[in-house]
């Protein structure tokens, strides 16, 4: 099975420390955040890594030769939905799949790796504690989800926050069933919406990986719950950076 990282963009919001270096190196406790990634990875037998780039996708490949690398040339016209599916022909075995400014722990990968279902979602029920020192990225942001029975019943940033089981990490699994149809579900949107509104997205060129999952969700498909309590952090804003380097254990 593959680990895919998405990768694309900047992360104009990480200014100035993306300036001129890719937001996944970032450095917290004195490792990348990309390598807190691989140690999650490989901890659980995952060594074949994709990486999805864009914005300086060039110090990636110098920096770690031994990736399979997927370029997404447009990165400044779309968003992380279409970056995923420049990988789409890395799918057919299964993959995990993260995106590239979290910080999470083996465990994160573990739990999504035990879990059953074809489809398993990681999130954090704990979720609620980072956003206590959070200004500049408001609960509102959080992509929430809501669960019954074992499934996600929801997800979306606007599901008020009570409502909330707990927040969408980025890592996810699926089995090769599961990726078959995660792709069949995404050249049929494409399809019907290409240059047009997709839920919150003003395109679906500029979708967010949650708008398909949503719409699958309401399609009838299931996608389970593997909870973590903790142990991730997303770095969407140089806030969240100080805000790591202060909290994120150092091993």
């Amino acid at each position: 099975m593959k680990a895919i990282i998405i990768g694309a963009g900047r992360g104009i919001r990480l200014m100035p420390t993306t300036a001129n270096t890719p937001k996944c190196f970032a450095e917290v406790k004195g490792r990348r955040i990309l390598d807190w990634a691989l140690a999650a990875f490989r901890a659980n037998g995952l060594d074949d890594i994709v990486f999805i780039g864009g914005y300086q996708i060039d110090k990636v490949r110098e920096a770690c030769p031994e990736f399979t690398f997927r370029h997404n040339a447009d990165w400044e016209n779309n968003n992380i939905l279409a970056s995923l599916f420049h990988a789409e022909d890395q799918m057919d075995e299964g993959f995990v799949c993260a995106y590239s400014d979290i910080l999470f722990t083996p465990d994160a990968v573990a739990r999504a790796l035990a879990h059953p279902a074809d489809a398993a979602l990681v999130i954090d029920t704990e979720w609620l504690a980072h956003y206590a020192e959070r200004s500049q990225h408001p609960i509102d942001d959080a992509e929430k989800v809501t669960v019954a029975n074992g499934r996600i019943t929801r997800i979306e940033r606007c599901t008020p926050g009570a409502e909330a089981h707990g927040e969408y990490t980025g890592v996810a699994r699926f089995t090769a069933a599961a990726a078959t149809r995660l792709r069949e579900h995404y050249h049929r949107c494409r399809e019907q919406f290409a240059g047009q509104p997709f839920r919150e997205a003003k395109s679906f060129e500029k979708a967010y990986l949650i708008h398909l999952f949503q719409h699958m969700i309401e399609g009838g498909e299931e996608f389970a719950h593997a909870d973590i309590p903790g142990g991730y952090r997303e770095i969407d804003t140089q806030e969240d950076f100080e805000l790591a380097q202060q909290n994120w254990p150092s091993t």
